[in-house]
This record gives structure tokens, sequence and C-alpha cells, in this order.
């Protein structure tokens, strides 16, 4: 792991390729299949949004207010959800290290629709600031953090830059944002990038098709029939991500909802994890210390694919990232 950082914080090992696992897409792709059933059942609850719609919080626990137990709060990926392969891994690794946990499904995810026309975005930082909000209502005393991948990932970032030194986390970690949407997009629309691409928008399609059979959210939705709107990212965002969310069209929202430009605000300790080989983040995104704040550390592999990070061996497969990102965490508990 190379690690450009204004700051020290210890961590696990540096990552490693696993022996036979060093290329970007068997990265990627391993631990789907891998581990692909969840075996963390978890509890929901549903918290009431100001706009009349509904997010789902997953706690492997009841939490407590415990002021020696922090609560991290998880944004999972894009169509990800509590029984996505990371997030299964990473809830006993946080639990063993003695942290509670509380995996936030953005609107629509986890295969129940929400209520709105309108689902989630990769610059949707409102919703995970509001529930922190709830959650500090309810918890009072017990510091709150969080981790985001890939699209959570850049959710988090943003909000953190965007909210400075009023963040109500402790601490949080990205793993795998895209950091910039204009180069995410082309990225992932070359070579066998464009598999990953077609698997998630027909992920979306089936999404937005379960929502219209509501009537009153097909009559918002009259995109679902075009030619082309799932054809590539930037034609599905520009159809219907930012004219669903208020964006004027997608170079709006590619501008406005890319998280690089938040990351010189950043005033909470923060690990950016993230590798070159990455098949869905351009390496022009990545940024160097001089794009960053001081409160954040820097994590920049060679290699790790998208959300993969496996290191050992194919045979005896350890994944790094349920190793680093609690060790980071537990960290700033001391700093």
């Amino acid at each position: 792991m190379n690690t450009a950082s204004n700051t020290d914080h210890p961590t696990a090992q540096p990552f490693k390729p696993a022996t036979g696992l060093a290329n970007c897409h068997l990265q990627t792709i391993f631990p789907v299949f891998h581990r692909p059933k969840p075996w963390i059942r978890t509890q929901r609850q549903w918290f009431p949004t100001p706009d009349g719609d509904r997010i789902g919080l997953h706690t492997p626990a009841r939490l407590t207010d415990d002021p020696t137990q922090p609560i991290v709060l998880v944004l999972h990926g894009l169509e990800g959800s509590v029984e996505s392969s990371y997030i299964q891994g990473l809830m006993p690794a946080l639990l063993s290290a003695g942290f509670q946990v509380a995996v936030m499904h953005f609107r629509g995810c986890g295969g129940i629709p929400n209520l709105l026309p309108r689902a989630y975005h990769s610059g949707d930082s409102e919703d995970p600031r509001w529930l922190a909000s709830k959650l500090a209502e309810h918890y009072p005393n017990t510091p709150l953090m969080a981790v985001g991948y890939s699209l959570g990932g850049n959710v988090l970032l943003k909000w953190l830059g965007e909210d400075g030194e009023k963040s109500p986390l402790t601490a949080a970690v990205s793993v795998s944002a895209p950091l910039d949407l204009h180069l995410s997009s082309r990225r992932v629309n070359t070579g066998f990038s464009r598999v990953y691409q077609k698997h998630l928008l027909d992920s979306l399609k089936k999404s937005l098709k379960r929502k219209a059979q509501d009537p009153a959210i097909a009559q918002a939705m009259p995109q679902l029939d075009a030619p082309r709107a799932f054809s590539n990212f930037r034609y599905f965002d520009d159809h219907f991500t930012a004219p669903l969310h208020g964006f004027r069209d997608v170079d709006d929202y590619y501008d406005r909802a890319s998280s690089r430009p938040h990351l010189i605000n950043i005033a909470r300790p923060t690990y950016l994890v993230h590798a070159e080989d990455d098949p869905f983040v351009s390496p022009k995104a990545i940024p160097t210390s001089a794009d960053v704040s001081g409160s954040v550390t820097l994590g920049i592999s060679k290699r790790g694919g998208h959300v993969g990070f496996i290191s050992g061996s194919l045979w005896q497969p350890r994944y790094w990232l349920e190793e680093a990102i609690p060790a980071f965490l537990r960290a700033q508990l001391t700093a």
C-alpha cells in the first residue's frame, strides 16, 4: 500500500494482492462468488423522512447509547444492500473490534421500493446526514463513525467535505469511491468494464420497473421505454438520475455530485482507500496529498480492483479491508 498522507494513522499491514488474484477484475469479482450468501442476520428499522419517504436501517443487534462502543454507519454501493458480500464481511469484523453497526439502505435498495418517484444517487449526502441526526438524538453519548463503499464512499466524502468542522462523524473510511463522475462514467464504458456497467444498469432497470408498478410513480418516469436510456451510465443519468433529483442535466449532476472537489474541506480523520487499477474509476481521478485536507489519509495501492483488496492466496484469501477499516477507526478513539 502506497500511502500519501498529511498525518500518520496506524492501520493494518500494507495491502498485498493475493497470489493468483492480482488481476483487477479477479480482485473485483472473486468476493461475490467466494462468499455469495449473507451470514449475519439483521433487523430493519424504518425511518420516515421529512419528504414523505422512508429510509431503512439494518442492525445486527439493538443499538445502545454506549460511549465505549461507537456506532459505525455503513453506506453501500450502487444497487447494494446489507446482503452485499463486502457489507457481510465488514459487519463481524467491526463487531469483534467493539463497534456497533448500522447499515443504511439508500432509497429503494434491498428489494423494497421507496415511496416517491425519486431514488438515490452518488451525491445524495442529505439522506445520511439526516439519518445521522436521528441517531444522534437517540444515542447522544455514543460516537458516530461511517464507512462508505463505491457510490456510498462518494456520498460519504462529499458529506464530510460539505460539513467540515460541523460534521457529526468522529472518523470515516471511504473505499473505491468514484470521486469524479465525469471520468468514472467514461472509464466504466470501456473494455471489460462494460460488463460491470451492463450488470448494474440491468439491476437499476429492474428496480425502476418494480417502482413503476405504482401508476403515480410510473407517470413520473416516462423515460423507462426510451431506446438508449439503459445503454450506458451517462445516458441513464441523463434520462433518470438528473431529472428525478433536480439536476439540470447529466453534466450538472456529475459536477455537483462528484466528491473530489470536497476533499480539501474534510475536517474529520478520514481514510481514503483506493486502487490505481480500479476498473470503475479513472486513475486521473485519484487525489494526491495536495488535493486533500490534513485530516485525510490517502491509502492508494497499485492493485486491489474495485472493493476488492484480497490478500493471502487464491486458496486462502484474506479480506484486507476487514482488518484495515476496524484498525483505522479504533486508532481514532485513542488519537
